[in-house]
């Protein structure tokens, strides 16, 4: 770490002055550790930039990169601002810290419009150039494409759109390295049935990390159920370790959940682990933990309704890591910081 680096975390109170400048090693002194690889990325939500700016820096020393959620692709040649986007206090503070900053880019087109970006060589070229302006307006690190609304693409155009993305990827990719700074790609997970409409192997050639959304296995339009669950997770990563390096994935993990009504005949209300652990509180629900998914849940009465909770915290994770050791996959992104279970760090170093 440079020594202008480690001055400024001295003087913002993040780093003492034994740390900065150790006593040096005599016969006796214990031997120097390595510090412990940063493996946490962790997407900031705009909607609440301050709380989870401090969230950030308060496990700066586990997180490799922040992801601030700070753009929306509107159309091929026009990328807009979340409010707050390219705060430089944020910016800085984090530099200061050693954490990368990689903001996302995310879209949520009108279905059928950005398909026809990705297969339009004019138009596609247009956006590399809007997204790559992006990147050189700050300080930052990098770009994380976030690009969700191609999932539903139908038969009749998959292939195609597949194809432009994969185009679009590394069009952004090279750009980005050519200027030195870093490409990630997040995804949602490719199943049997699930997720054709990625390239993972294009992706994972072209970007320096591919984020697989690892959540939502059970989502707000559908029945009550686990987010994830250790099984679905092997799933995702036998079929993501084949076509991509491991040391280039990282795993997605909830710190969030869904509350359904019992009978999921409408949509789930989202809740943080915070939100979720104080209603359980408040409706005085003891805790548990499925021992399917491994993940916490509860249900309770709202009025004459019943409803369900299901959600994560550090004790499932903790059930789901075995299942990303196995694949040689020690890399996590964490959706989202101020969201989680502050446990949930201690069992993130020990992966």
């Amino acid at each position: 770490m440079a020594t202008r680096t480690l001055s400024v975390l001295v003087a913002a109170g993040l780093m003492s002055t034994a740390a900065q400048f150790p006593a040096p090693a005599g016969p006796d002194a214990e031997p120097l550790r390595t510090a412990t690889p940063r493996t946490v990325s962790a997407w900031l939500p705009y909607w609440d930039q301050d709380g989870a700016y401090r969230d950030a820096l308060s496990h700066a020393e586990q997180l490799h990169t922040v992801s601030p959620f700070w753009y929306h692709a509107v159309s091929a040649g026009r990328v807009d601002g979340h409010p707050g986007a390219g705060e430089r206090r944020v910016i800085d503070g984090l530099h200061a810290a050693g954490v990368k900053v990689v903001p996302t880019v995310n879209e949520t087109m009108k279905p059928g419009a950005l398909g026809s970006i990705l297969t339009s060589p004019t138009r596609r070229a247009t956006h590399i150039r809007t997204l790559l302006k992006i990147a050189e307006s700050r300080d930052y690190d990098g770009l994380d494409l976030d690009y969700e609304t191609i999932a539903a693409t139908g038969d009749a155009t998959y292939k195609q759109v597949r194809a432009g993305y994969a185009k679009l990827v590394e069009g952004v990719c090279a750009g980005l390295r050519a200027v030195d700074k870093q490409c990630v790609v997040t995804v949602s997970p490719k199943t049997a049935t699930t997720g054709r409409i990625w390239d993972y192997t294009a992706i994972g050639r072209a970007a320096d990390r591919m984020r697989v959304m690892a959540y939502d296995h059970h989502w707000k339009g559908g029945k009550p159920g686990p987010l994830c669950t250790p099984q679905w997770y092997d799933e995702i990563l036998r079929v993501a370790t084949a076509e991509v390096p491991a040391d280039k994935i990282e795993v997605g993990l909830p710190a969030y959940g869904w509350d359904w009504p019992a009978d999921g005949k409408s949509w789930a209300k989202h809740v943080t682990w915070k939100e979720a652990e104080a209603l359980r509180l408040a409706k005085g629900v003891p805790y548990t933990l499925d021992p399917v998914s491994r993940t916490p849940h509860f249900s309770y009465l709202d009025g004459q309704q019943r409803r369900e909770v299901w959600y994560q915290d550090a004790r499932g994770v903790a059930e789901h890591l075995p299942v990303l050791r196995k694949y040689g996959v020690t890399n996590t992104a964490l959706w989202a910081l101020n969201f989680e279970d502050p446990e949930l760090w201690a069992v993130l170093a020990r992966g």
